[in-house]
């Protein structure tokens, strides 16, 4: 009980701090808290990041923990975890001088249309989350794992890229920014498919069973395409 408590308060402590940092990552070089994309973005990304906690902290807490670890044990992993952090960074830097220069000029509803998309990628995220209580933020194998290959797994091996893609990629839109959409576009593309190669090398190796699924469900994360 004491350390679920103690995991808690990490969890509170995390999501104020994760929140802090994406308001001073993008009004600051704003110049300007009157960018409303950027408030109804951060409202409902924190908003179902919040829900999600607390649907997990009361019905599986173990999950929670799992995607709670930061300790990257491959080597590979590490730098391209580092690589997109940089642009990530980048990215949210350059949305915020496109609101205080406005290079960008982004129709009302395709914001709008990209804050949906958003929604969908996160709740693809959380479906997968459901589905796979292994799903770690770190590549490793658990003693008690087994291969998962009900709902979204069923259709493509890394689902939860997936649904990250879709967030991704509609962020930028999301925020009033055209520009942003290059960092973000060469982060998917960089760092996606090298973490899924590494990922599936440590998964052939550590996961019995992983390899027959592999030649079950050919398409790693975008159906009919890769």
């Amino acid at each position: 009980m004491e350390n679920i408590k103690q995991f808690k308060k990490t969890v509170a402590a995390r999501f104020v701090l994760a929140l802090a940092a994406m308001i001073l990552i993008l009004f600051l070089p704003a110049g300007t808290l009157r960018f409303w994309e950027a408030w109804v973005y951060l409202a409902i990304l924190f908003t179902l990041v919040a829900g999600v906690v607390i649907f997990f902290l009361k019905k599986d807490p173990e999950t929670l923990i799992r995607r709670m670890r930061l300790k990257e044990k491959e080597k590979v992993q590490k730098k391209i975890i580092l690589y997109g952090d940089l642009l990530f960074i980048v990215a949210f830097i350059l949305i915020g001088f496109d609101r205080r220069w406005s290079w960008s000029s982004v129709p009302v509803l395709a914001v709008i249309a990209a804050d949906i998309v958003v929604v969908i990628g996160y709740g693809i995220f959380v479906r997968v989350l459901w589905e796979n209580r292994y799903l770690s933020r770190t590549v490793e194998v658990e003693k008690s794992q087994t291969v998962i290959t009900t709902g979204p797994y069923a259709v493509v091996r890394h689902p939860m890229y997936a649904g990250v893609l879709l967030l991704y990629l509609a962020t930028p839109l999301a925020l009033g920014s055209y520009w942003a959409l290059i960092p973000f576009t060469l982060m998917s593309a960089m760092v996606f498919p090298a973490r899924i190669r590494n990922e599936e090398e440590v998964l052939l190796r550590e996961l019995d069973g992983y390899g027959e699924y592999m030649k079950k469900i050919r398409f790693r994360m975008i159906p009919g395409i890769w």
